[in-house]
């Protein structure tokens, strides 16, 4: 459990610097070109992914918040009990876990989840995120892909 909680906290430490040096260093909404389709540009998000219920009044801030939390116990509650052999799935727990709690932090405190990370294509811009999002993207995705492998696994041993 030690090195997942390393893990995770690597994830919220990393997340909370970036996002007090975009916060230091940039301007709302005024980008600042890093390499072709990508800038860092300071954003505020009130809602959930994609900017989803950030007009909403303020109600959103308590809910995510909560929902956050609460998702944040499962986690840890479901990485304690994982066997040695699930490495794959602490890796990906870990990483959605340490996402999870470095925005949380952000919406206890401002109320909002800092973004800075925008991607683009031509006038195409991509929502703009952090690197909590990101964990929580690879973890998803790490997650998926693990259990597809883990699957076939299954099913070559019952062949033999």
């Amino acid at each position: 459990m030690l090195k997942w909680t390393i893990l995770s906290l690597i994830i919220i430490i990393l997340d909370q610097i970036t996002k007090m040096i975009a916060s230091a260093n940039l301007q709302m909404f005024d980008p600042i070109a890093i390499i072709p389709m990508l800038n860092f540009t300071l954003m505020h998000n009130e809602g959930a992914a994609f900017s989803f219920l950030s007009d909403a009044g303020g109600w959103q801030r308590w809910f995510f918040s909560g929902l956050a939390f609460t998702v944040s116990i499962v986690l840890i509650v479901w990485i304690k009990k994982l066997k040695p052999e699930e490495k794959a799935l602490a890796i990906s727990l870990s990483l959605i876990l340490g996402g999870a709690i470095g925005n949380l932090i952000d919406r206890l405190r401002f109320g909002y989840v800092v973004d800075f990370i925008d991607v683009y294509y031509g006038t195409m811009h991509w929502p703009a995120f952090n690197i909590a999002d990101s964990a929580i993207t690879v973890g998803a995705i790490w997650m998926i892909i693990s259990s597809f492998r883990q699957s076939d696994d299954e099913k070559k041993d019952s062949k033999n």
